[in-house]
């Protein structure tokens, strides 16, 4: 028998090492597919009822992509979504717009479908566990001051659009308590209260959430609310 050449026996070692890595490597991704929590993988559906993860931002990511996934994913959180028809005046839409059930007061206001997915994910994953944890109750209510307005960013000319424009923010005011106690932003976000450290805990939570998370930490025009939208970019005040 002919002897078999080192480099050919250096390469079988290689070739050896790699197959052994690779089998690892997939032993290992089982592994992580089993114990891991699904919101902290990319490839594990969505649900409302899931935590915020890892994973969470790349999945709402997709969905918002995918009008008929970001539906899909409120029903199957248990909400009621309506489709709203398309209104477009000048630079302002109700494109890819729903009325979604939820605590919000006025209930279930028209926004984007993306919009009404993140704040569900808040109110269900944000909002109720700090409730539970800082105030011992739950929410009953959000109460908000609107998502759609046809203006420019604070009303001003020349301003490029808001986010309103488009039905693709909201504004929250207070949150209304099972006891029947009401906490608001105007009078309890400064404030070293547990209703104080509750709205500020629910604002920061928000910045997991959406892009754009704006407070009284903010400016003065957003000292009675906190502004919600999921911009592409993060700016969180």
């Amino acid at each position: 028998m002919k002897p078999v050449s080192p480099e050919i026996l250096a390469l079988a070692g290689l070739w050896t090492l790699l197959l052994d890595a690779i089998l690892a490597g997939l032993l290992l991704l089982i592994l992580i597919d089993r114990i891991a929590p699904p919101q902290d993988l990319p490839w594990k559906p969505f649900s409302l009822n899931q935590p915020i993860g890892l994973a969470t931002a790349g999945k709402l990511s997709r969905i918002a992509s995918n009008p008929a996934a970001c539906r899909a994913a409120l029903r199957d959180g248990g909400l009621t979504v309506v489709d709203q028809p398309v209104k477009d005046d000048g630079f302002c839409s109700t494109r890819d717009t729903v009325r979604a059930s939820g605590k919000l007061s006025p209930a279930a206001p028209v926004m984007t479908c993306p919009m009404a997915l993140r704040y569900a994910l808040w109110e269900r994953q944000v909002v109720a566990p700090a409730a539970r944890e800082r105030l011992g109750q739950a929410v009953v209510r959000v109460d908000h001051l609107g998502t759609y307005a046809c203006r420019t960013i604070y009303g001003r000319p020349g301003e490029r659009p808001s986010e309103h424009a488009r039905a693709n923010a909201l504004d929250i005011a207070g949150f209304r308590l099972a006891d029947g106690g009401r906490i608001t932003v105007a009078r309890d976000f400064r404030r070293e209260t547990d209703e104080g450290r509750f709205v500020r805990a629910v604002r920061d939570g928000a910045c997991r959430v959406f892009g754009v998370v704006l407070s009284p930490d903010y400016n003065a025009a957003h000292a009675d609310h906190l502004h919600l939208n999921p911009a592409r970019y993060s700016l969180c005040r």
